[in-house]
């Protein structure tokens, strides 16, 4: 077995004086498969254990990778003390390249905290419908760095999370059940408007996935140019699918407003020509002639 002994004790790598054997590789796989193993047992209780609290599905996706990360980073540690090595001094030797990588990599050391403020915080979990940049999706995942956010064209999209942070997002599974919603809707002038509010409310209430309580509500809301502006306000649970809903309620109001005569107008202009002026644009009269001529 002397030819193992020998396998075993050669010597791959020397740093700072020790020495790195492929015994000492082989502890370090162990020790990473035993932690592994560690923290899929400890996500499994702590799932069994949580059931019994009912906590929510993001806030046990937050603690367990918060423990996962506790345990990799304790396992990091000690496998490097197994290996010889003494972190102190390791980070006392590398204080200089460490704040030279800081500066150079500010971004994703912000992208770290801002992904423990959420996980600590939660108010941003699995599973919740946000809103950032104009662009809906629902969290399906929370990474220390990024995050995964999948759209309503089922495209995963990964969002760093310095970006929930700094930037406005709206949390609609943070609100209230109900949230209200509105759609904006011009008739020509001369219309009943009287006619245009009965039908914008009768619209909404026969749609089943607007709520009954609070009641839609139209608004004249104002004199445009073209139009008489009005808004059909209403509430529903279904924020997912709120622009399928819009888009049922628009083709409710088209089709009643086709039956009642009512006409939704197009952008008009008036175009009024001055007699005796250049058609060309200048402000000469036609048929003047500049120069010598």
């Amino acid at each position: 077995m002397e030819w193992l002994n020998n396998i075993l004790e050669y010597k791959i790598l020397e740093v700072s004086g020790k020495v790195v054997t492929p015994f000492q590789i082989i502890v370090l796989l162990l020790i990473l498969l035993v932690v592994k193993l560690i923290s899929r047992s400890i996500e499994y209780a702590f799932k069994k254990r949580a059931e019994k609290y009912d906590l929510d599905e993001g806030k046990k996706f937050a603690i367990i990778k918060l423990i996962k990360y506790f345990i990799y980073v304790l396992a990091i540690v000690f496998s490097l003390e197994s290996l010889g090595f003494d972190i102190s001094l390791l980070l006392a030797g590398s204080a200089a390249l460490l704040v030279g990588i800081g500066l150079g990599l500010q971004d994703i050391f912000k992208d770290f905290i801002s992904g423990i403020i959420i996980l600590f915080g939660g108010s941003i979990k699995v599973g919740d419908v946000i809103e950032i940049d104009e662009l809906v999706g629902v969290v399906k995942e929370i990474n220390i760095r990024t995050s995964k956010v999948r759209t309503r064209d089922g495209i995963i999209i990964i969002v760093p999370n310095s970006n929930f942070i700094i930037q406005n997002v709206i949390n609609w599974s943070n609100s209230n059940k109900l949230t209200r919603f509105k759609i904006e809707v011009g008739v020509a002038y001369g219309s009943d408007v009287r006619l245009v509010e009965k039908i914008l409310v009768s619209c909404a209430e026969e749609n089943e996935m607007v709520n009954s309580r609070p009641k839609p509500f139209a608004r004249f809301n104002n004199f445009g140019d073209s139009s008489l502006e009005f808004q059909i306000y209403f509430w529903t649970e279904k924020i997912w699918r709120i622009e399928n809903i819009k888009s049922e309620l628009r083709f409710s109001i088209d089709d009643a407003f086709r039956k009642n005569g009512i006409t939704i107008p197009f952008p008009q202009r008036d175009l009024h020509i001055k007699s005796g002026m250049d058609p060309r644009g200048t402000d000469n009269p036609i048929g003047f002639k500049g120069g010598n001529e």
